[in-house]
């Protein structure tokens, strides 16, 4: 199919498309000689996974991560996306229930309590520490955030010093030799103030992307920071696995 007519299928514009295109999101498979873009079943097929992943309030960027790890599950991703948008609609059948009660209180047929009127609302709600949580469970991001918060001023001067290092470098390739060996000192420093396996290591690098608190506090040393950090946790994990 032709950019018009996926963007016809699917109710989105060619803009969004080409856009999707540029950023690396989604390359349709073929281009013609004359330059028109043409979309194979397997580039629906991911289209939808990304329209999903937006339907749950992902990023792009975070979107485009996801689909790109190599441990990617399209049928574990499907159970995730059945079970969160489930848990949407019952928030929003809350809202909704609110609202209609809402409107019966101003014509006078019924009255709320100051509980009843705030209803279905909950902005605490993060759906991709709740993907994390779920894959990693709620011990690890718990433990992550309390180390966090108690360290000693001279550490949380040593780990402000590794995050500066990390953010100068956070334009070179997550593999390469210098970011590998500084990846290292920031392993070896968080099993100083805690304990991390090979695998959990990489689990804290994912929630540096899925979780907005940790993204948005390593992001003030340099945008871009938390991603990179996260894909050089997820190569250094992986070179150091046993076989």
């Amino acid at each position: 199919m032709r950019v018009k007519e996926v963007a016809d299928l699917v109710g989105i514009s060619v803009r969004t498309l080409h856009h999707y295109d540029e950023i690396g999101l989604l390359k349709p498979d073929t281009t013609t000689d004359a330059g028109y873009r043409v979309y194979s079943d397997a580039n629906l097929e991911t289209l939808q996974q990304i329209l999903f992943f937006k339907e749950v309030d992902f990023p792009l960027k975070r979107i485009k991560a996801t689909l790109e790890d190599p441990s990617f599950n399209r049928e574990e991703a499907l159970e995730m996306h059945r079970k969160m948008l489930l848990e949407k609609r019952r928030r929003l059948d809350q809202v909704i229930n609110t609202v209609e009660k809402t409107l019966q209180h101003w014509k006078g047929d019924i009255g709320m309590t100051a509980e009843d009127k705030f209803k279905g609302f909950d902005f605490s709600h993060n759906p991709y520490e709740l993907e994390a949580r779920e894959r990693w469970g709620d011990k690890a991001v718990d433990e992550a955030h309390e180390k966090a918060k108690g360290m000693s001023e001279a550490k949380q001067e040593e780990l402000n010093e590794l995050y500066r290092g990390l953010a100068a470098i956070r334009d070179k390739d997550p593999a390469s030799n210098e970011a590998q060996e500084t990846i290292a000192k920031w392993y070896v420093f968080l099993n100083e103030i805690g304990s991390y396996s090979l695998e959990a290591f990489k689990g804290l690098g994912q929630m540096y992307i899925v979780d907005e608190r940790f993204t948005k506090n390593i992001d003030q040393f340099g945008d871009g920071l938390a991603q990179f950090m996260a894909d050089a946790m997820a190569v250094y994990a992986d070179n150091r696995e046993p076989n």
